[in-house]
């Protein structure tokens, strides 16, 4: 397994008084793909800042391949970053953008030339040199923008939300580029979103992150499979998510209803979260379901159809490639494997125990 390559450790940050991260830890492997994920105003963006050294830390430290580096300015760092605007300069040609780091390093015209030349190769826009950046959409730009970075050899690329401007199509392609350019330039990417499908598809490590605080860390089957509270659970997918009562191990009462399930060692007659992605309700004869319920919502999505079922005073989620008309009468059967059981935070839980006593 790959080194420890950057620690943050206990780092808080405030603005006006405001709380963006406490007392946040995260370290990150040496050529991994890690992407912070969460809303607008989690912290993630300011985490970036922090790791490129365009924001200082109220308190902790920022540690780069066993050196503190918490005061050290951005240009004194081995990383580069890429911005979700391309910030390319519109009075300089391309080479002449991919160049200007280079330039103020006084790496000589040879040097940069072949630098140029290689970083557009990466790209895939040889050729590319003498073209304004007024002349190329929004996909090209943004290769641009990562060229730029990545001729200065940094052993970490910062990218926030680079892929926003983009339209859907440019954004798929540009994912699958950046797997690319991750497993050939060997180096560690560092990736803010809050699209849930982007860090799905192209991160190693995907820290959910929400009001300053880290959520889960885990790769993405682990984040979407096994979320670890109903936050995370919400935000990475579609999901149902139900109060239940764990009755004892492998046994859980869902809305009236018990259901096998597979956790263990959460007591007995014990509130929790249950979550349920809605590919994996299965809609069966009524007789043949744990619960029966009423197909509400019908809608085709394509690839599957999208539907609300009515039972037990809960709107189920189901994604099916079985159509099942609205007002069918259905059975919802799930397998053990599929139930994903969460404790309750402690002042739900006090709630549910009052309203039991």
């Amino acid at each position: 397994m790959s080194h420890k390559l950057i620690d943050l450790v206990h780092i808080t940050k405030s603005y006006d008084s405001v709380t963006i991260l406490d007392d946040l830890n995260l370290y990150i492997r040496e050529n991994e793909f890690l992407t912070l994920l969460g809303p607008s105003g989690c912290g993630k963006t300011t985490t970036l800042r922090i790791l490129g050294g365009f924001e200082t830390p109220d308190q902790g430290r920022v540690i780069f391949d066993g050196e503190d580096i918490t005061q050290l300015p951005p240009n004194k760092r081995q990383l580069n970053t890429v911005f979700q605007k391309y910030a390319l300069f519109s009075h300089m040609d391309i080479a002449e953008n991919i160049a200007f780091g280079l330039k103020i390093k006084n790496k000589s015209k040879t040097y940069i030339n072949d630098k140029i030349k290689y970083a557009l190769k990466l790209v895939n826009l040889d050729g590319f040199e003498h073209r304004m950046p007024d002349s190329l959409s929004g996909g090209q730009q943004q290769r641009i923008a990562i060229a730029r970075a990545i001729v200065n050899e940094p052993k970490v690329l910062l990218l926030d939300e680079p892929l926003g401007a983009l339209d859907l199509k440019l954004r798929y392609d540009m994912q699958y580029e950046l797997i690319r350019l991750k497993n050939e330039l060997g180096i560690t990417f560092i990736y803010v979103t809050h699209d849930q499908e982007e860090a799905l598809t192209m991160s190693d490590t995907i820290v959910v992150m929400n009001q300053g605080y880290i959520q889960q860390i885990g790769t993405p089957e682990k984040i979407y499979n096994e979320p670890e509270n109903a936050f995370v659970a919400d935000f990475i997918g579609d999901s149902n998510i139900l109060p239940g009562i764990m009755v004892e191990d492998r046994l859980v009462n869902i809305l009236g209803a018990k259901f096998q399930c597979v956790d263990e060692g959460f007591g007995h007659n014990t509130p929790v979260d249950v979550v349920i992605r809605p590919e994996d309700v299965d809609l069966v004869k009524p007789e043949e379901g744990t619960i029966r319920g009423v197909v509400t919502h019908l809608i085709f999505k394509g690839v599957h159809y999208e539907m609300e079922v009515k039972a037990n005073n809960f709107d189920w989620l189901v994604h099916s490639t079985d159509m099942f008309p609205v007002g069918t009468e259905v059975g919802i059967r799930v397998v053990p494997f599929d139930i994903q059981i969460m404790n309750k935070p402690l002042s739900e839980d006090e709630e549910a125990v009052n309203i039991e006593e």
